[in-house]
């Protein structure tokens, strides 16, 4: 006799499996993975971190007159592992989408030539990113101790691979890579975020960042800042309406300190401070100084102290 009832608990998956593909309409046809695999995004995101940063995040051998031929072998193989996870993505939304597949192919291939062709692009703005973080923290040493070392920076250079993913119309794979670095870092960035260059985020554990947010130039954010949505509008059956702008928009050289939570599409001004722990949900002028905020709507408390 088994120890274990294993032939039994096989069948009972079994049918628990096939009731949800039911529910969710997915294929019945015989075939492989139908899904992107979250273990070859993050062997795909590990490769376009040597290929970025060759000498700092590439094999420990690395010699600099060998930087290009790394480049261009780490960089081909990369890419055609993305091209087989951009290929999955693009046949499940046709399949749930009702739409022709037939020129999925093509599709793929186009989408993963202008990944890697923003590449260069995305290398810049993480530039910007180390800089930023390296002169807006005393403790810094050197440029390279932020990039090995800070997980704000990480998030980042996750965050505009996933951005570049979300722009190209790949939202399942965007949020793959973004949730990997979230797992390590417990800083939540959501791919759809728009975030300008010279972004540092101090600390960085319990930050939020939403989908709709749009962030400026030299934004500075410390730990546990969220900026989040006030309200989900429902329609008229209830659901959730997807993609409205919700999120708050901050403007250029604004700093938003530690614990800060900031709702609704408010917009920040450029060279606004906000204060630690203060909970916002109006707009902020330009230059503007909050030290203590609260809703203004009825029955929420007193308005913002701010100082000019």
């Amino acid at each position: 006799m088994a120890v274990f009832d294993i032939e039994h608990i096989v069948g009972a998956l079994h049918a628990v499996r096939q009731d949800w593909r039911e529910s969710q309409k997915r294929s019945r046809e015989p075939g492989g993975r139908e899904l992107p695999s979250r273990d070859a995004l993050a062997q795909v995101v590990e490769a376009l971190k040597g290929a970025l940063f060759p000498m700092r995040l590439g094999p420990l051998d690395l010699r600099q007159e060998s930087e290009d031929i790394y480049v261009a072998h780490t960089l081909d193989s990369a890419l055609h592992q993305l091209l087989a996870q951009i290929r999955l993505e693009l046949t499940y939304s046709a399949r749930h989408q009702m739409r022709n597949g037939s020129d999925l192919e093509a599709e793929a291939l186009t989408t993963t030539r202008s990944f890697g062709a923003a590449l260069p692009e995305i290398r810049k703005l993480l530039d910007s990113d180390v800089l930023a973080a390296y002169h807006g923290d005393p403790a810094a040493r050197s440029v390279d101790e932020v990039l090995l070392c800070y997980p704000g920076i990480l998030a980042m250079i996750h965050h505009r691979l996933a951005h570049q993913l979300y722009r190209l119309g790949l939202p399942l794979l965007a949020r793959i890579v973004a949730e990997l670095a979230h797992a390590v870092t417990g800083i939540d960035i959501h791919p759809g975020a728009q975030i300008g260059a010279s972004f540092f985020i101090d600390h960085g554990t319990g930050v939020v960042i939403g989908e709709t947010a749009v962030i400026g130039q030299r934004v500075r954010l410390y730990q546990a800042v969220t900026l989040g949505a006030k309200r989900f509008p429902t329609d008229e059956e209830g659901n959730l309406q997807k993609g409205l702008p919700r999120h708050p928009v901050v403007e250029d050289d604004v700093v938003i300190y530690a614990g800060a939570t900031v709702l609704g599409r408010v917009t920040l001004g450029r060279g606004a401070t906000i204060g630690g722990n203060v909970w916002l949900t109006h707009d902020v002028p330009p230059g503007g100084n909050v030290t203590q905020a609260v809703s203004r709507e009825a029955g929420q408390g007193s308005a913002a102290r701010q100082r000019p």
